[in-house]
C-alpha cells in the first residue's frame, strides 16, 4: 500500500523544519504474521516511543539513524512496516518483492498528487474503508 495521509508524509515536528514526502510505502499485516529479523535484544538495536495522541500506537526507530522502521497498533493488533527499510538485494531491489509490493493507495484522499497507476484508491485502509476508484 502507498500511504498519503497528511500525518505520515509529514509528521508534526516536521511540518515547520522539513518538507514532506508525496508518498508512505508502508506494509500492514497482523501481528502473528510479524516478527523482527535483527538480533535480540530488539532494545539494543530500536528506540520506541507512543505516538502522540494516539496511545494505542507505539512507533519504533533504529537507535544507529534514527529512522521509523515500523509501528504496532494495540487497537487493531496490527503491525505497520515502511517498505522502504527492508532488505535490497545487492542491485538495490526489495527482496521478495512479489509478496511485498504495494496493493492499493490508502488515505488517497489527503493525496498531494493524482496517481495515475493500476492500483486502488482507498479513503481509509484498503477494504476496511470506501473505495475510490
Amino acid at each position: 500500500m502507498n500511504g498519503l495521509c497528511l500525518g505520515c508524509r509529514a509528521p508534526r515536528a516536521s511540518l515547520i523544519f522539513w518538507p514532506g514526502s508525496a508518498f508512505i510505502w508502508t506494509i500492514h499485516m497482523p501481528a502473528a504474521a510479524f516478527a523482527w529479523t535483527h538480533a535480540k535484544p530488539h532494545d539494543a538495536a530500536l528506540d520506541k516511543y507512543v505516538t502522540e495522541g494516539k496511545p494505542w500506537k507505539t512507533r519504533y526507530r533504529c537507535k544507529n539513524c534514527g529512522c521509523c522502521v515500523g509501528s504496532y497498533n494495540t487497537k487493531t493488533e496490527n503491525w505497520s512496516v515502511w517498505g522502504t527499510q527492508l532488505e535490497r538485494n545487492e542491485g538495490g531491489i526489495t527482496k521478495n518483492w512479489e509478496v511485498v509490493k504495494p496493493t492499493a493507495h490508502i488515505f488517497y484522499e489527503t493525496r498531494l498528487v493524482d496517481v495515475d497507476d493500476e492500483l486502488s484508491k482507498w479513503e481509509g485502509y484498503e477494504y476496511k474503508s470506501t473505495r475510490i476508484s
